[in-house]
Protein backbone atom coordinates (compact mmCIF):
# COMPACT_ATOMS: atom_id res chain seq x y z
CA UNK A 1 0.00 0.00 0.00
CA UNK A 2 2.98 2.67 0.59
CA UNK A 3 4.41 1.42 -2.38
CA UNK A 4 1.04 2.34 -4.77
CA UNK A 5 1.11 5.96 -2.78
CA UNK A 6 4.65 6.41 -3.52
CA UNK A 7 3.90 5.65 -7.50
CA UNK A 8 1.05 8.14 -6.92
CA UNK A 9 3.15 10.65 -5.65
CA UNK A 10 5.50 10.69 -8.62
CA UNK A 11 3.17 10.38 -11.48
CA UNK A 12 1.64 13.89 -10.05
CA UNK A 13 4.75 15.54 -9.69
CA UNK A 14 5.87 14.71 -13.28
CA UNK A 15 2.16 15.39 -14.83
CA UNK A 16 2.41 19.06 -13.14
CA UNK A 17 5.96 19.28 -14.43
CA UNK A 18 4.85 18.97 -18.06
CA UNK A 19 1.78 20.79 -17.60
CA UNK A 20 4.30 23.73 -16.96
CA UNK A 21 6.80 23.08 -19.67
CA UNK A 22 3.48 22.65 -22.44
CA UNK A 23 2.42 26.21 -21.27
CA UNK A 24 6.38 27.96 -21.60
CA UNK A 25 6.51 27.84 -25.22
CA UNK A 26 3.15 29.66 -25.73
CA UNK A 27 4.70 32.39 -23.27
CA UNK A 28 7.96 32.54 -25.21
CA UNK A 29 6.46 33.07 -28.61
CA UNK A 30 3.63 35.66 -27.05
CA UNK A 31 7.20 37.38 -25.39
CA UNK A 32 9.00 37.50 -29.19
CA UNK A 33 6.09 38.56 -30.78
CA UNK A 34 5.79 41.43 -28.22
CA UNK A 35 9.28 42.11 -28.57
CA UNK A 36 9.11 42.44 -32.29
CA UNK A 37 6.29 44.32 -32.51
CA UNK A 38 8.46 47.25 -30.52
CA UNK A 39 9.07 50.14 -32.57
CA UNK A 40 12.91 50.89 -32.74
CA UNK A 41 13.87 54.58 -31.99
CA UNK A 42 16.08 55.75 -34.73
CA UNK A 43 17.00 59.47 -35.69
CA UNK A 44 16.84 60.74 -39.55
CA UNK A 45 17.39 63.29 -41.74
CA UNK A 46 17.04 64.15 -45.74
CA UNK A 47 19.76 64.66 -47.60
CA UNK A 48 20.86 68.29 -48.63
CA UNK A 49 22.31 69.36 -52.08
CA UNK A 50 25.79 71.30 -52.70
CA UNK A 51 29.28 70.66 -54.09
CA UNK A 52 31.32 68.49 -53.24
CA UNK A 53 34.68 67.72 -53.83
CA UNK A 54 37.27 64.43 -55.04
CA UNK A 55 40.16 65.26 -52.44
CA UNK A 56 43.27 63.17 -52.09
CA UNK A 57 45.37 64.42 -48.34
CA UNK A 58 48.58 63.49 -47.28
CA UNK A 59 51.07 64.58 -44.95
CA UNK A 60 54.61 66.27 -45.18
CA UNK A 61 56.85 68.22 -42.86
CA UNK A 62 57.25 71.93 -44.52
CA UNK A 63 60.62 73.04 -45.96
CA UNK A 64 62.82 76.18 -46.95
CA UNK A 65 62.89 75.78 -51.10
CA UNK A 66 66.64 77.62 -50.47
CA UNK A 67 69.01 77.19 -47.88
CA UNK A 68 72.83 77.78 -47.17
CA UNK A 69 75.49 77.51 -44.81
CA UNK A 70 77.60 80.19 -45.31
CA UNK A 71 81.21 79.02 -44.91
CA UNK A 72 84.49 80.75 -43.97
CA UNK A 73 86.71 81.33 -47.26
CA UNK A 74 90.20 82.83 -45.30
CA UNK A 75 91.01 82.54 -41.85
CA UNK A 76 90.56 84.95 -39.16
CA UNK A 77 89.58 86.29 -36.03
CA UNK A 78 85.61 87.47 -35.62
CA UNK A 79 86.08 91.37 -35.65
CA UNK A 80 82.38 92.15 -36.04
CA UNK A 81 78.76 90.11 -36.06
CA UNK A 82 76.62 92.40 -38.00
CA UNK A 83 73.78 90.02 -37.67
CA UNK A 84 71.56 87.67 -35.13
CA UNK A 85 69.55 85.01 -35.76
CA UNK A 86 65.85 85.89 -36.65
CA UNK A 87 67.27 89.32 -38.64
CA UNK A 88 65.86 89.11 -42.44
CA UNK A 89 68.77 89.46 -44.74
CA UNK A 90 69.23 89.83 -48.14
CA UNK A 91 71.58 88.30 -50.83
CA UNK A 92 75.10 90.32 -50.34
CA UNK A 93 74.14 91.70 -46.90
CA UNK A 94 77.21 91.90 -44.83
CA UNK A 95 76.61 89.31 -41.88
CA UNK A 96 80.44 89.51 -40.42
CA UNK A 97 83.91 90.90 -40.53
CA UNK A 98 87.15 89.10 -39.97
CA UNK A 99 90.51 90.13 -38.88
CA UNK A 100 92.19 91.08 -42.17
CA UNK A 101 95.03 92.79 -41.35
CA UNK A 102 97.86 90.59 -42.93
CA UNK A 103 95.44 90.51 -46.07
CA UNK A 104 95.51 94.08 -46.14
CA UNK A 105 99.21 94.55 -45.92
CA UNK A 106 99.73 91.76 -48.65
CA UNK A 107 97.35 93.75 -50.93
CA UNK A 108 99.63 97.47 -50.17
CA UNK A 109 102.76 95.30 -51.31
CA UNK A 110 101.33 93.72 -54.65
CA UNK A 111 99.94 96.73 -55.15
CA UNK A 112 103.05 99.04 -54.85
CA UNK A 113 105.14 95.63 -56.91
CA UNK A 114 102.27 96.03 -59.66
CA UNK A 115 102.93 100.07 -59.91
CA UNK A 116 106.70 99.65 -60.30
CA UNK A 117 106.41 96.84 -63.23
CA UNK A 118 103.94 98.80 -64.92
CA UNK A 119 106.16 102.07 -65.05
CA UNK A 120 109.05 99.44 -66.12
CA UNK A 121 106.58 98.40 -69.03
CA UNK A 122 105.60 101.76 -70.35
CA UNK A 123 109.57 102.45 -70.51
CA UNK A 124 110.06 98.99 -72.41
CA UNK A 125 107.36 99.88 -74.70
CA UNK A 126 109.11 103.03 -75.78
CA UNK A 127 112.58 101.00 -75.93
CA UNK A 128 110.79 98.37 -78.40
CA UNK A 129 109.28 101.38 -80.43
CA UNK A 130 112.32 102.30 -81.23
CA UNK A 131 114.18 98.93 -81.87
CA UNK A 132 116.37 99.39 -78.98
CA UNK A 133 114.49 95.66 -77.12
CA UNK A 134 114.37 92.76 -78.56
CA UNK A 135 110.26 91.88 -78.61
CA UNK A 136 111.21 88.43 -77.38
CA UNK A 137 112.81 90.92 -74.31
CA UNK A 138 109.32 92.60 -74.33
CA UNK A 139 107.11 89.92 -74.16
CA UNK A 140 108.82 88.35 -71.38
CA UNK A 141 108.41 91.70 -69.08
CA UNK A 142 104.75 91.73 -70.27
CA UNK A 143 104.24 88.39 -69.00
CA UNK A 144 105.39 89.25 -65.49
CA UNK A 145 103.53 91.71 -65.67
CA UNK A 146 100.09 90.11 -66.36
CA UNK A 147 101.39 87.37 -63.68
CA UNK A 148 101.15 89.86 -60.93
CA UNK A 149 98.21 91.77 -61.79
CA UNK A 150 96.65 88.29 -61.36
CA UNK A 151 98.66 87.88 -57.77
CA UNK A 152 96.92 91.17 -56.76
CA UNK A 153 93.65 90.65 -57.82
CA UNK A 154 93.53 87.51 -55.48
CA UNK A 155 94.93 89.54 -52.62
CA UNK A 156 92.34 91.86 -53.25
CA UNK A 157 89.68 89.02 -53.08
CA UNK A 158 91.33 87.13 -49.75
CA UNK A 159 90.47 90.28 -48.14
CA UNK A 160 87.44 91.20 -49.70
CA UNK A 161 86.37 87.76 -48.14
CA UNK A 162 86.98 88.57 -44.79
CA UNK A 163 83.36 90.50 -45.00
CA UNK A 164 81.19 87.57 -45.02
CA UNK A 165 78.07 88.40 -46.59
CA UNK A 166 75.08 86.52 -47.48
CA UNK A 167 74.53 84.58 -50.32
CA UNK A 168 70.23 84.38 -51.20
CA UNK A 169 67.84 85.89 -49.42
CA UNK A 170 66.80 84.62 -46.23
CA UNK A 171 66.40 84.66 -42.63
CA UNK A 172 69.48 84.15 -40.45
CA UNK A 173 68.15 80.44 -39.28
CA UNK A 174 71.54 79.98 -37.19
CA UNK A 175 74.74 81.44 -36.02
CA UNK A 176 77.95 79.26 -35.35
CA UNK A 177 79.89 81.71 -34.44
CA UNK A 178 80.79 84.20 -31.66
CA UNK A 179 82.54 87.60 -31.37
CA UNK A 180 86.55 86.66 -31.16
CA UNK A 181 86.46 83.10 -32.70
CA UNK A 182 88.92 82.22 -34.53
CA UNK A 183 88.10 80.31 -38.08
CA UNK A 184 89.57 78.46 -40.61
CA UNK A 185 88.63 78.09 -44.18
CA UNK A 186 85.68 75.86 -44.65
CA UNK A 187 84.33 76.36 -41.45
CA UNK A 188 80.80 77.19 -41.50
CA UNK A 189 79.25 80.95 -40.04
CA UNK A 190 76.21 81.57 -40.78
CA UNK A 191 73.11 79.30 -41.92
CA UNK A 192 70.58 81.64 -44.12
CA UNK A 193 67.12 79.48 -44.79
CA UNK A 194 65.22 81.39 -47.85
CA UNK A 195 61.46 82.08 -46.54
CA UNK A 196 59.38 82.94 -49.51
CA UNK A 197 58.25 80.55 -51.23
CA UNK A 198 58.17 77.31 -48.76
CA UNK A 199 58.07 73.90 -50.24
CA UNK A 200 56.61 70.66 -49.33
CA UNK A 201 56.84 67.55 -51.46
CA UNK A 202 54.56 64.74 -51.09
CA UNK A 203 54.18 61.50 -52.46
CA UNK A 204 51.47 60.01 -54.01
CA UNK A 205 50.25 56.73 -55.59
CA UNK A 206 50.44 55.43 -58.39
CA UNK A 207 47.16 55.16 -58.71
CA UNK A 208 45.95 59.02 -58.72
CA UNK A 209 48.55 59.64 -61.15
CA UNK A 210 46.20 60.83 -63.49
CA UNK A 211 44.25 63.09 -61.21
CA UNK A 212 46.88 65.54 -59.92
CA UNK A 213 47.99 68.14 -62.37
CA UNK A 214 49.90 71.55 -61.78
CA UNK A 215 47.88 74.50 -60.58
CA UNK A 216 45.42 72.54 -58.43
CA UNK A 217 44.22 74.20 -54.99
CA UNK A 218 45.88 72.33 -51.79
CA UNK A 219 44.13 73.13 -48.64
CA UNK A 220 47.21 73.14 -45.95
CA UNK A 221 46.09 72.72 -42.17
CA UNK A 222 49.23 72.93 -39.84
CA UNK A 223 49.07 71.60 -35.94
CA UNK A 224 50.78 74.09 -34.75
CA UNK A 225 48.99 77.49 -36.40
CA UNK A 226 45.85 75.55 -33.72
CA UNK A 227 43.88 74.58 -37.06
CA UNK A 228 44.23 77.85 -38.72
CA UNK A 229 43.99 77.12 -42.64
CA UNK A 230 46.21 77.54 -45.63
CA UNK A 231 46.35 77.44 -49.26
CA UNK A 232 48.36 77.02 -52.24
CA UNK A 233 48.59 75.34 -55.17
CA UNK A 234 50.69 72.26 -56.49
CA UNK A 235 53.36 73.59 -58.75
CA UNK A 236 55.07 70.68 -60.11
CA UNK A 237 54.35 67.20 -60.69
CA UNK A 238 57.00 64.47 -61.44
CA UNK A 239 57.00 62.82 -64.92
CA UNK A 240 58.00 59.34 -63.51
CA UNK A 241 57.05 56.92 -60.87
CA UNK A 242 59.49 55.70 -58.08
CA UNK A 243 59.33 51.62 -59.04
CA UNK A 244 60.44 50.98 -55.44
CA UNK A 245 57.56 52.78 -53.61
CA UNK A 246 54.76 52.98 -56.57
CA UNK A 247 54.48 56.74 -55.64
CA UNK A 248 55.16 59.66 -57.87
CA UNK A 249 56.07 63.01 -56.01
CA UNK A 250 54.41 66.54 -56.54
CA UNK A 251 55.87 70.04 -55.64
CA UNK A 252 53.16 72.05 -53.61
CA UNK A 253 55.10 75.52 -53.13
CA UNK A 254 53.33 78.07 -49.93
CA UNK A 255 53.47 81.70 -50.28
CA UNK A 256 53.72 82.88 -46.64
CA UNK A 257 53.93 87.04 -46.67
CA UNK A 258 52.92 86.67 -43.04
CA UNK A 259 55.81 84.17 -42.13
CA UNK A 260 53.43 82.16 -40.03
CA UNK A 261 54.39 79.43 -41.00
CA UNK A 262 58.33 78.12 -40.56
CA UNK A 263 60.33 75.34 -42.19
CA UNK A 264 59.98 71.30 -40.28
CA UNK A 265 56.89 72.44 -39.25
CA UNK A 266 54.31 69.26 -40.21
CA UNK A 267 50.95 69.47 -42.45
CA UNK A 268 48.46 68.23 -43.77
CA UNK A 269 47.53 68.66 -47.23
CA UNK A 270 44.28 68.03 -49.23
CA UNK A 271 44.36 68.46 -52.84
CA UNK A 272 41.35 69.27 -54.98
CA UNK A 273 41.10 67.25 -58.30
CA UNK A 274 37.58 67.31 -58.98
CA UNK A 275 34.35 68.74 -58.21
CA UNK A 276 30.39 67.98 -58.52
CA UNK A 277 28.18 70.51 -58.47
CA UNK A 278 24.36 70.57 -56.96
CA UNK A 279 25.21 66.95 -55.96
CA UNK A 280 23.04 64.86 -53.01
CA UNK A 281 24.97 64.00 -50.14
CA UNK A 282 24.23 62.30 -47.03
CA UNK A 283 26.00 62.41 -43.52
CA UNK A 284 28.89 59.33 -43.89
CA UNK A 285 27.26 57.86 -40.79
CA UNK A 286 24.03 56.97 -42.87
CA UNK A 287 25.40 54.95 -45.42
CA UNK A 288 26.06 51.06 -44.29
CA UNK A 289 28.39 49.27 -46.16
CA UNK A 290 26.97 45.32 -46.05
CA UNK A 291 29.67 43.46 -47.78
CA UNK A 292 30.22 45.84 -50.52
CA UNK A 293 27.12 47.05 -51.00
CA UNK A 294 26.18 50.43 -49.93
CA UNK A 295 22.78 50.95 -48.37
CA UNK A 296 20.84 53.09 -46.55
CA UNK A 297 17.16 52.88 -44.86
CA UNK A 298 14.31 55.27 -45.82
CA UNK A 299 11.65 55.64 -43.29
CA UNK A 300 8.00 54.94 -44.63
CA UNK A 301 5.07 55.12 -43.03
CA UNK A 302 6.42 53.98 -39.31
CA UNK A 303 8.62 51.42 -41.25
CA UNK A 304 12.44 51.34 -42.34
CA UNK A 305 12.52 50.46 -46.37
CA UNK A 306 16.41 49.42 -46.72
CA UNK A 307 17.45 51.22 -49.98
CA UNK A 308 21.05 49.85 -52.22
CA UNK A 309 22.67 53.46 -52.98
CA UNK A 310 25.43 54.26 -55.70
CA UNK A 311 27.97 56.38 -53.78
CA UNK A 312 30.48 59.00 -55.05
CA UNK A 313 32.76 61.59 -53.69
CA UNK A 314 32.92 62.00 -50.10
CA UNK A 315 34.35 64.63 -48.17
CA UNK A 316 34.40 66.42 -44.87
CA UNK A 317 31.91 63.67 -43.43
CA UNK A 318 29.60 63.84 -46.02
CA UNK A 319 29.34 61.69 -48.98
CA UNK A 320 27.46 61.96 -52.51
CA UNK A 321 24.45 59.78 -53.28
CA UNK A 322 24.16 59.21 -57.38
CA UNK A 323 21.18 56.87 -56.75
CA UNK A 324 19.10 55.25 -54.66
CA UNK A 325 16.87 57.71 -52.63
CA UNK A 326 15.46 61.50 -53.75
CA UNK A 327 15.27 64.42 -52.40
CA UNK A 328 12.92 64.71 -49.42
CA UNK A 329 13.50 60.56 -48.54
CA UNK A 330 13.98 60.63 -44.69
CA UNK A 331 16.91 58.40 -44.03
CA UNK A 332 18.12 57.22 -40.48
CA UNK A 333 21.39 58.01 -39.14
CA UNK A 334 21.00 56.74 -35.59
CA UNK A 335 20.25 53.69 -34.82
CA UNK A 336 20.29 51.81 -38.23
CA UNK A 337 22.67 49.38 -36.89
CA UNK A 338 20.88 45.76 -36.59
CA UNK A 339 17.85 47.31 -38.07
CA UNK A 340 15.62 45.37 -40.61
CA UNK A 341 13.29 45.74 -43.70
CA UNK A 342 10.09 46.91 -42.51
CA UNK A 343 10.87 46.66 -39.37
CA UNK A 344 8.41 49.40 -37.19
CA UNK A 345 10.56 52.27 -36.19
CA UNK A 346 9.53 55.74 -34.32
CA UNK A 347 11.59 58.56 -34.97
CA UNK A 348 12.90 60.32 -32.11
CA UNK A 349 15.33 62.86 -33.25
CA UNK A 350 15.71 64.88 -36.58
CA UNK A 351 18.03 67.32 -38.15
CA UNK A 352 15.64 68.21 -41.34
CA UNK A 353 14.73 72.06 -39.77
CA UNK A 354 18.49 72.30 -39.48
CA UNK A 355 19.56 71.19 -42.83
CA UNK A 356 17.07 71.88 -45.27
CA UNK A 357 17.01 70.33 -49.22
CA UNK A 358 18.93 72.14 -51.20
CA UNK A 359 21.17 73.88 -48.57
CA UNK A 360 24.90 73.00 -48.79
CA UNK A 361 26.89 71.04 -46.53
CA UNK A 362 29.18 72.48 -44.17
Amino acid sequence: MQINRAAWASLACALILAACQKGDPAESLKASDEEEATPVPVEITRAVRGDIFAVYSGTAPVEAIAEADIVARVGGEVRQLAVEEGDVVKNGQLLATLDGDRLKLELDESSARLRKLQRDFQRNEDLRDKGLLSEGEFEKIKYEMEALQASHNLASLELEYTRIRSSIDGIVSQRYIKLGNTVKPGDPLFRITGMDPLVAYLHIPEREFRQIRPGQPVAIDIDALQGQREMAAVTRVSPVVDPSTGTFKITVEISDDRHIIKPGMFGRFSIVYDTHENALQLPRSAVLDDGGESSVFVVKDDKAERRVVVTGFSDKGMIEIISGIDDDDSVVTLGQAGLKHEALVTVIGSDEEERPVNAPAD
